[in-house]
């Protein structure tokens, strides 16, 4: 039996597992639920409705969907259930712009969230944010995560000014 989840991720393909993994990596390190897929809206299109029916039914919060060519699962799901969907387009034959744009080209009234080629990382954190807007513990995370981002350049910037750019790159 499924479980209730917060966050599904899926793929329309093992290829795309190396840069999904990035997002269940950033559900990992602020605890939130997560199941994670390969299902191909082309190849197996009864067994993807069945799981977005699952989705639903389990109340499913975020889908995050990485997808690479024709891109169509994000927007597969988005027109099936009703939470946000966050598209990862997925490097591919034409430098992942292909997948880019199939995602972000979405009809009226079926939004699809769209991050960078590859960015599946963005994706887990902005799942994060849209979780965090219902959740003040997360919302805290979200807010101390930030302000180690803000501390690490600044840090970085202290050591380019006091070692001057070329023994900072030797230190690289």
């Amino acid at each position: 039996m499924e479980k209730n989840v917060d966050v599904a991720i899926i793929m329309g393909s093992d290829s795309d597992l190396s840069v999904m993994q990035n997002a269940a990596k950033v559900l990992e390190d602020f605890g939130i639920s997560y199941e994670m897929t390969i299902l191909s809206v082309h190849r197996c299109p009864d067994e993807a409705a069945k799981y977005a029916k699952s989705l639903n039914d389990r109340k499913v919060k975020v889908i995050i969907a990485g997808a690479g060519g024709a891109a169509h699962l994000p927007g597969v799901f988005a027109a099936q259930v009703p939470c946000p969907v966050i598209g990862v387009p997925i490097h591919s034959k034409l430098d992942g712009v292909d997948s880019l744009y199939s995602i972000v080209q979405m009809p009226s009234g079926i939004p699809v969230a769209t991050v960078a080629v590859d960015g599946a990382k963005n994706a887990g954190i902005l799942a994060t944010t849209i979780l965090a807007t219902s959740d003040d513990i997360l919302r805290n995370k979200i807010i101390d995560y930030k302000k180690s981002m803000e501390s690490a350049v600044l840090s970085k910037n202290d050591k380019l000014q006091k070692l001057g750019y070329k023994e900072y790159l030797n230190q690289m």
